[in-house]
């Protein structure tokens, strides 16, 4: 079992950065892969990043280099250093846990945080 919180979301301008962090509470958090998804209103929950429990890094195509994946095992916290945000990375971001390969389905994640709101001012 792994209880997740988000933490580091807020309003920021276009083109500055924000890093978000997501920290677990559980054991063995360095076996689970790990990913960050957002949502926005009346769309579905959409693929960030995510990264393996051997520490692969995976983007989803609208990322283009302007964000960063990585975890802390000893830590049990996963982060995600945005930069460059536009207004349409505006969304609510969640960060999820599960135990197995990495995947970018949300429905193979097991675990969710309650999702940190990020708003980018154009």
């Amino acid at each position: 079992q792994l209880q997740l919180v988000e933490s580091g979301g807020g309003v920021v301008q276009a083109g500055g950065s924000l890093r978000l962090s997501c920290t677990a509470s559980g054991r063995a958090f360095s076996r689970y892969s790990l990913a960050w998804f957002r949502q926005t209103p009346g769309k579905e929950r959409e693929f960030v990043s995510g990264i393996s429990f051997s520490s692969n890094t995976f983007y989803g195509d609208f990322v283009k280099g302007r964000f960063t994946i990585s975890r802390d095992n000893a830590k049990n916290t996963l982060y995600l250093q945005m930069n460059s945000l536009k207004p349409e990375d505006t969304a609510v971001y969640y960060c999820a846990a599960r135990d197995g390969v990495w995947s970018h389905h949300v429905s193979e994640y097991e675990y969710w945080g309650q999702g940190t709101q990020v708003t980018v001012s154009s």
